[in-house]
């Protein structure tokens, strides 16, 4: 099957973004890819923009947006636009947002592009026959693709999400770090829900309105939402908007192969930041784990943007201990 390359936004002057999301505290692991999301923008004298991403409102935990602030502050980084000092693209926090997000799905609803869903997460595990992509859940099967926008003036009572029509179609694009990925969503990664059951927008909406009213050219984040970014495309491509460029740098996992929890110790910046440990401590270990210093002593966030190369990172995971920050 052709596939169906994307021509990623370029600007002389990238426009980035950090986005915590304030469903807990930021940690060790957290820090790392901030870091490398600042200095990639830093480094080419471009601007970033820090985001609340509390969409997600069940899990999102009082004082965690103030704190993930704080924490970054912390690790000596700045930003151009946010919700404490302002700017051309307010609000930056997403359940502020919303109506831009449910004007995008009336778009969408008018072209036919999505479809009301009563599938129940339960109902998709029965119903799955594959194994799913790590970090994802059981792939979609369609049970619901059949119904068009204007059968949920048939559903009644019943709770509804609203699920993208994907295409059935190769999608490829070239990651800054993971290189070329392909795939098609519809076969490996199923309709995906872009309007939760509660009534409000999804993840996968969100971020792609919000980068794109924001200007944002460059997403850097955790390889483990390298699928997410093919659900993005495809809600590019319906709305016709440019989308950014793409760089999925490898997570930090505890010494069992598994990303950070509670189970590795305390790994929190607020916990590290209590037991004495500095940001240039904690930053001099993670910038010798990007491959940009040979060793690990204490250095500034600031220090690393004049010889910044992303090329340096390493494509394996970062393995953290507790022990090796000295307190």
């Amino acid at each position: 099957m052709e596939s169906t390359p994307f021509d990623l936004r370029q600007t002389a002057r990238p426009i980035g973004r950090l986005a915590p999301s304030p469903t807990g505290a930021q940690h060790v692991g957290n820090a790392r890819t901030y870091l490398l999301a600042w200095w990639s923008i830093r480094s080419r004298g471009g601007r970033l923009i820090l985001r609340i991403e509390d969409i997600d409102s069940p899990r999102v935990k009082t004082g965690a947006a103030q704190q993930a602030i704080d924490d970054l502050r912390w690790l000596g980084l700045d930003w151009d636009e946010g919700p404490d000092i302002g700017g051309p693209n307010a609000s930056y926090v997403q359940t502020e947002r919303v109506d831009l997000y449910r004007d995008a799905l009336a778009q969408l609803q008018r072209d036919e592009r999505v479809y009301p869903c009563t599938c129940t997460r339960s109902d998709i595990e029965a119903a799955a026959s594959a194994p799913h992509v790590e970090h994802e859940g059981s792939l979609y099967p369609g049970t619901c693709a059949g119904r068009s926008v204007r059968d949920v003036n048939s559903i009644c009572d019943q709770p509804f999400a609203w699920r993208f029509r994907s295409n059935d179609r190769d999608l490829d694009f070239a990651d800054r770090v993971a290189g070329l990925q392909r795939a098609n969503v519809r076969r490996d990664l199923g309709d995906f829900v872009i309007g939760k059951m509660d009534g409000l927008p999804a993840y996968q909406l969100a971020v792609v309105c919000d980068d794109h009213a924001m200007g944002v050219t460059e997403v850097l984040r955790g390889d483990d939402l390298l699928p997410s970014t093919f659900r993005q495309l495809e809600l590019y491509a319906a709305f016709g908007w440019s989308p950014p460029t793409f760089a999925h740098v490898p997570l930090v996992i505890g010494p069992d192969g598994r990303r950070l929890a509670k189970r590795h110790g305390d790994t929190r910046l607020a916990t590290l930041r209590q037991q004495g440990v500095t940001a240039e401590e904690l930053v001099g270990l993670l910038a010798w784990s990007c491959g940009l210093r040979p060793t690990r002593e204490p250095v500034g966030a600031k220090a690393l943007i004049a010889d910044f190369d992303l090329c340096r990172v390493p494509r394996q995971p970062f393995v953290f201990s507790v022990g090796q920050v000295n307190f």
